[in-house]
């Protein structure tokens, strides 16, 4: 009885802990994002089922109701990690998530000409939203053992994983994703002490790379090409998406209102934004583009507080991460820059996207977390 007792006394203290030391501010902001993507698949939902022929005109609504559930959970259950179970689980993620990429290689399933998924039954599974967070995070762990063991090759050891991973995503290919696990590595790889050497060996190579890219494929040539000289290129997507912003004005055409979705192709994935700039207007799109500000800087001023240089490297690159792939997103949908077929960060339908996004957050909310403990109970 007197075990139990303190079993459960203990698990008490540390939900009490956990309640206390979390992030809520960052927790509420996520929660509206959720919210507002779910408002907007009621908007873009049954246009995309009936350009899929689908029966049920909820089809998309429901399972983006199911992955926003799935995503609450699973941020608020890492966010209880404390910061050496969090690298547990990243490092475990990582190992996955880096098999299923080599098995994709193989034996992926091909859309629009790329592997990128793992179709198991009804879903799809693209683990490229999975390993962005976790190699962020055993990014600053690793560059962080050089304050203990400075004599290791840590900086050479955490380049090559790098290489390795930016490799298999290029392969897919996945250009997007590579560029934002690149954005968010130098970013982490910076806050842990980014010497100058290494600085220009970033970007050389990303200048290197890119023109590599850009010479060997022919859908990034005509990405950047159809950017640059969108007259003499059919640029459909990106200008419905600025119709529809433009349509909106500063408070939008009203709710389910909009005309452009049922027109565009991806309204419900890469182009919500638009949708949302369509329906609810210019003051609403300022308003979600605030709240993912509020998340990063109220995350990297949280991370810039910490003394351990595990944590606060990791967290400011995963905060950076979130950041990033909003920043790509929204810039893709007002035509800032050539588009990249990102998701906007739970807000956009898509299984992988939700429960990568919320891995993200979740993990850096936890190394971020007051007065972080073990879960014993």
């Amino acid at each position: 009885m007197v075990e139990v007792a303190l079993r459960r006394g203990s698990n008490q203290t540390f939900l009490v802990e956990w309640r206390r030391g979390l992030d809520w501010p960052i927790v509420l902001a996520a929660l509206a994002l959720l919210a507002i993507g779910l408002m907007l698949s009621l908007a873009a939902g049954p246009p995309a089922a009936a350009r899929h022929e689908l029966a049920d005109g909820f089809y998309y609504v429901k399972r983006h109701a199911v992955f926003a559930g799935g995503a609450v959970f699973a941020l608020l259950v890492v966010s209880c990690l404390d910061r050496v179970w969090a690298r547990r689980l990243a490092a475990l993620v990582f190992v996955t998530s880096l098999i299923l990429l080599a098995y994709i290689l193989l034996s992926g399933h091909e859309a629009k000409g790329a592997r990128r998924w793992i179709r198991l039954g009804a879903f799809t599974l693209q683990p490229s939203e999975f390993i962005k967070s976790a190699l962020v995070l055993l990014t600053g762990w690793l560059l962080a053992q050089r304050q203990m063991y400075p004599k290791g090759p840590w900086a050479a050891v955490t380049f090559v994983i790098f290489v390795v991973t930016l490799g298999f995503l290029l392969l897919q290919p996945d250009i997007g994703q590579s560029a934002l696990l690149a954005g968010a590595f130098v970013v982490t790889f910076f806050v842990s002490g980014l010497p100058w050497r290494w600085a220009a060996i970033f970007a050389g190579g990303g200048a290197a790379l890119s023109g590599l890219l850009y010479a060997v494929l022919p859908h990034v040539r005509f990405r950047v090409d159809s950017f640059i000289n969108p007259t003499a290129y059919d640029t459909y997507q990106i200008d419905k998406a600025g119709e529809a912003i433009a349509r909106g004005g500063l408070l939008g055409v009203g709710p389910g209102e909009g005309r452009i979705k049922q027109a565009l192709p991806d309204a419900h994935t890469d182009f919500i934004y638009a949708v949302l700039g369509e329906e609810f207007g210019f003051i609403a799109a300022i308003g979600v583009i605030v709240l993912f500000g509020f998340i990063v800087w109220r995350g990297l001023r949280a991370a810039a507080r910490l003394h351990d240089p595990y944590p606060r490297a990791a967290a400011s690159g995963l905060f950076a991460l979130f950041g990033l792939q909003a920043a790509i997103n929204i810039a893709v949908n007002v035509s800032l820059i050539p588009p990249k077929g990102m998701t906007l960060p739970f807000v956009s339908y898509g299984g992988s996207s939700m429960m990568g996004t919320a891995l993200t957050l979740g993990l850096a909310l936890a190394l971020i977390r007051r007065g972080s403990v073990s879960w014993k109970g």
